[in-house]
């Protein structure tokens, strides 16, 4: 598959990583230009490559940036990404970091306001595993003590993609229902950071309270 990762950071660095060891053809872009990525792209076979070239024929595409950071991203990056690609947001509002964005600190899930800085519909994925657990922990498909990890978005085509890309990287995929579900795996909530299993997964996301914690509120 051709993928496009816009970030480089613990999530997007851990993904190229674990992406192009599985074979697939990955694109990799951040912030300071692609001569910052030498490294990694040599490491890893990846494409280093601007910002505004990461989507171009990606069949998904991975957004994993602060999300402060989601609106400053140039117009139409994604424009170039192929017909029907999954736009996967792995993002998470610390505002501590990012400040306070008025429309998350209201009740909308985070992922619906990316959704809407980008334009795209995204699915909501990796935002609540931690980077080394993304790199290390991955299991084959049966194991006992195989992590899994939740999915929200209301594109079921391009859900479906990104389970499938969970499943490959050693993880158990859990359907977390649409986007304006996608609150229940925010930080703060009880499958946040948890490494937990599918029937974990399950239970951790019904238990879940909308109410952002105080540590999660600007």
């Amino acid at each position: 598959m051709r993928i496009g990762i816009i970030g480089a950071g613990h999530i997007g660095g851990t993904l190229t990583r674990r992406l192009t060891a599985l074979g697939h053809d990955v694109a990799v872009s951040n912030s300071r230009g692609p001569e910052t990525l030498a490294d990694l792209a040599g490491a890893t076979g990846a494409r280093a490559v601007p910002a505004t070239q990461a989507a171009e024929g990606a069949e998904l595409v991975i957004v994993t940036i602060p999300e402060r950071a989601v609106p400053l991203l140039p117009r139409g990056i994604l424009d170039g990404a192929a017909p029907g690609a999954a736009i996967v947001d792995t993002c998470n509002y610390y505002p501590r970091r990012d400040g306070r964005i008025a429309a998350i600190e209201t009740g909308m899930a985070e992922s619906r306001w990316v959704a809407q800085q980008l334009g795209r519909p995204v699915i909501k994925a990796f935002n609540n595993i931690q980077a080394q657990h993304l790199l290390e922990f991955g299991q084959p498909a049966g194991s006992a003590d195989r992590i899994a990890l939740p999915v929200a978005g209301d594109d079921q085509a391009a859900k479906v993609a990104v389970m499938r890309l969970i499943d490959e990287l050693g993880f158990d995929p859990v359907d977390a229902g649409g986007l304006d579900d996608s609150w229940r795996q925010q930080p703060g909530t009880p499958v946040y950071g948890a490494d937990l299993d599918a029937d974990g997964v399950r239970r951790a996301l019904a238990a879940a309270s909308p109410e952002r914690g105080y540590e999660w509120r600007a």
